[in-house]
């Protein structure tokens, strides 16, 4: 009870007989419990209160739930949010639970059922913040860890950010979803004379326009609807630290502008306000997006992307680093076995040859959730292949493979055929590929769009 006692929560509802219950209800139990009638006036509490635990409706006629957990793990990615909805489905609860929600309770609920799940959700956050002070405390007696990984354009990445990270230079993470581009933000953090400072992060596609603009760059007093206070932006929050833009081919040419004069002046003009705020952090940004394509589209500022693209790192999709599965595996495997208390469990070769022919079009992420489930189905201690997802284990066949068996088959049809058994031999890395085959990169490339075979 002492872990727990006193614990802010946040409850929004549209119903008023129902805050009530449900605040009497956790008062009792020994929370502080607050409420807002709907999720507009939730965003503002949620602004004002900063609650340790969120329980909130979904269906609302402002503002959603699914709306309030997006926007709160926008800038927060460890807020507890525990869902409320008359009209629960299986499918629904995981989709909550999948972005972020701690747990999807369908009403009517009883209310011990409440106070259990209320209760777990509070242990779990104090669990967490625990064990972010104890990782806290080890990197600051054994340093940074160096981000997983040991094939040459891993190494080479990591080089050009351990390079970089010394300096106040902004830098531009480039590569498709899943590839670390946060995990490279945080090492190049870690690495800088801005280490003991804060390292803020937000999402720029995971907010509509209006909402990222104050999240980014603060707002004054009566400046719209809600801001009932001062409040500062993520530029100004990060102080002297370090201010990683997540996703940034997602903002809008309104957002890009304001951008670009944060980058270029140094400053930030809060929502409302016509007095500027200096600016210290370092900016890192991310994006998945091909940038330069984006500025021919007239979807990106081209402005903005050279002030970005000071210092350009590009991260390779994990099919072009398959030497890094078995490490990234074994990684992965010892920290599922430390979260649930146990030995780790090992990788059957049938196993760690099927993650290897994979193409891995979610990268490491995809991986990591692929091995979290294996590791959970698994009976004993090493993981066979039945227990990986069914798209990693299926056989992929091509029409032009088993075209090479007839008789006679055409030059064209026999060369097709061994490049794509080599590229899927290499795990779909082409550079190994063209390694393989004897030919530059260029003429690899230059074959497989003549092939169909770009994807």
């Amino acid at each position: 009870m002492s872990t727990i006692a006193g614990t802010t929560i946040l409850i929004i509802d549209d119903e008023v007989g129902i805050l009530e219950t449900i605040r009497i209800l956790l008062k009792n139990e020994g929370f502080t419990p607050y409420t807002a009638l709907g999720g507009k006036k939730g965003l503002e509490q949620i602004a004002a209160l900063k609650p340790q635990l969120i329980l909130t409706d979904v269906r609302m006629p402002d503002v959603t739930g699914i709306d309030i957990l997006a926007s709160v793990r926008a800038h927060d990615p460890e807020a507890v949010v525990i869902l409320m909805t008359a009209q629960a489905s299986l499918q629904s609860a995981i989709g909550a639970v999948n972005n972020g929600a701690f747990y999807y309770i369908q009403k009517p609920f009883k209310n011990e059922e409440l106070v259990m799940i209320v209760r777990r959700a509070a242990e779990h956050r104090n669990l967490r913040r625990e064990n972010k002070a104890l990782k806290a405390e080890v990197r600051k007696k054994e340093g940074s860890v160096t981000p997983i990984g040991a094939s040459k354009v891993w190494l080479d990445a990591l080089h050009v950010a351990k390079s970089v990270a010394v300096t106040d230079s902004t830098v531009l993470l480039q590569g498709e979803s899943g590839t670390g581009k946060e995990v490279i933000a945080r090492y190049i953090h870690d690495l800088s004379p801005r280490a003991a400072k804060p390292f803020l992060s937000i999402n720029c596609g995971a907010l509509p326009e209006s909402l990222l603009e104050s999240e980014l760059f603060g707002h004054i007093k009566g400046s719209f609807t809600g801001a009932s206070r001062d409040k500062d932006g993520l530029f100004i929050a990060a102080g002297d630290g370090t201010f990683f833009l997540d996703e940034i081919g997602e903002t809008t040419p309104a957002t890009q502008v304001k951008l670009l004069r944060v980058l270029q002046q140094r400053e930030v003009i809060p929502v409302g306000a016509t007095e500027a705020k200096p600016v210290h952090a370092r900016v890192l940004a991310a994006t998945n997006r091909d940038l330069e394509e984006e500025i021919k589209r007239g979807n990106f500022r081209s402005d903005l992307y050279y002030r970005l693209n000071v210092i350009s790192i590009l991260l390779p999709p994990l099919r072009d680093r398959p030497e890094d599965i078995a490490i990234l595996a074994d990684a992965f495997l010892q920290r599922a076995a430390e979260i649930r208390g146990e030995p780790a469990r090992t990788l059957e070769p049938d196993t760690l040859d099927a993650l290897r022919r994979y193409s891995w079009p979610g990268n490491v992420r995809e991986l990591e959730n692929a091995l979290e489930r294996a590791a959970i189905l698994a009976k004993g201690q090493t993981i066979p292949v039945s227990a990986l997802p069914d798209r990693v284990t299926e056989v992929r066949s091509d029409p032009l493979v088993s075209d090479v068996t007839q008789t006679n088959p055409t030059l064209d049809t026999i060369e097709r055929a061994y490049i794509l058994w080599v590229l899927e031999n290499e795990g779909g890395s082409k550079p190994r590929t063209a390694e393989v085959l004897g030919i530059d990169a260029s003429t690899l490339y230059r074959k497989l769009s003549r092939y169909g075979l770009e994807k």
